[in-house]
């Protein structure tokens, strides 16, 4: 079981890096409203817990994960390197990173068994009773 003190310091962690995503979308001059306006597509993962709450977990995970942004960055920089300036790329990488540090932040974490338990605890209404 995970303690309290871990998950706070995960949540942390991920707000900072969601800070440090923010201030280098202004400091490249991009628009960061992108990163608002983005946000809730990387959402319809979820669209999986409609077959069943296992399928939905696999595509949330998915998703909501450090992986992908980080291969879309590397393909970034690999076409940067060739001198093809594709910016839409370190955008939806950084849009993508985003969503999943905002989430880590608020305590949505990698869903195990069903929706409410995450790798960060359980999230929901029923996490806030605590048993007798």
């Amino acid at each position: 079981m995970r303690s309290e003190t871990t998950t706070t310091i995960q949540r942390i962690e991920n707000a900072a890096i969601a800070v440090a995503i923010l201030l280098a979308v202004i400091a490249f001059g991009q628009p960061w409203w992108l990163l608002l306006a983005a946000f809730l597509l990387f959402d319809l993962s979820a669209a999986g817990y409609l077959r069943s709450a296992r399928m939905g977990a696999v595509t949330y995970n998915a998703v909501h994960n450090y992986a992908g942004p980080a291969i879309v960055f590397s393909l970034y920089v690999i076409l940067l390197i060739m001198d093809r300036h594709v910016v839409w790329l370190a955008l939806l990488a950084a849009c993508w990173a985003f969503h999943v540090a905002v989430d880590r932040a608020l305590g949505y974490g990698l869903k195990l068994e069903d929706f409410a338990h995450t790798h960060l605890g359980r999230i929901g209404r029923r996490s806030q009773i605590k048993p007798d």
